[in-house]
């Protein structure tokens, strides 16, 4: 019988976790943006959800309280797409190694 983690099952456990590793540095480097009233405010966030840049038009620098409230849709707009890419992938992955959806 092989042990746990040499060869049958634990190797193949061993090559799902590496494939999962890789899985996660590849959604990392994936990029969105998301954007509200059109385009006065942008974020841009990568796949491990991190802001990477936000543009503000200067038009709404005078007014905080709608700069505020933009910002927060825009962020929250770049977050919903980077979870939805991030989603895309995994069923991709899970597909290309014959997994039903909704394992992970």
């Amino acid at each position: 019988m092989n042990d746990l983690f040499g060869g049958g099952m634990g190797g193949m456990l061993g090559g799902l976790q590496q494939q999962m590793q890789a899985f996660q540095a590849e959604a990392e480097r994936e990029e969105v943006e998301g954007s509200v009233a059109n385009g006065l405010v942008t974020v841009r966030m990568n796949g491990a959800q991190e802001v990477l840049g936000v543009r503000i038009d200067p038009k709404v620098m005078d007014d905080r309280e709608m700069l505020e409230d933009l910002l927060r849709a825009a962020i929250n707009d770049a977050s919903r797409r980077s979870k939805a890419v991030v989603a895309d992938k995994v069923a991709g992955m899970m597909s290309a190694m014959g997994l039903p959806p909704g394992l992970f």
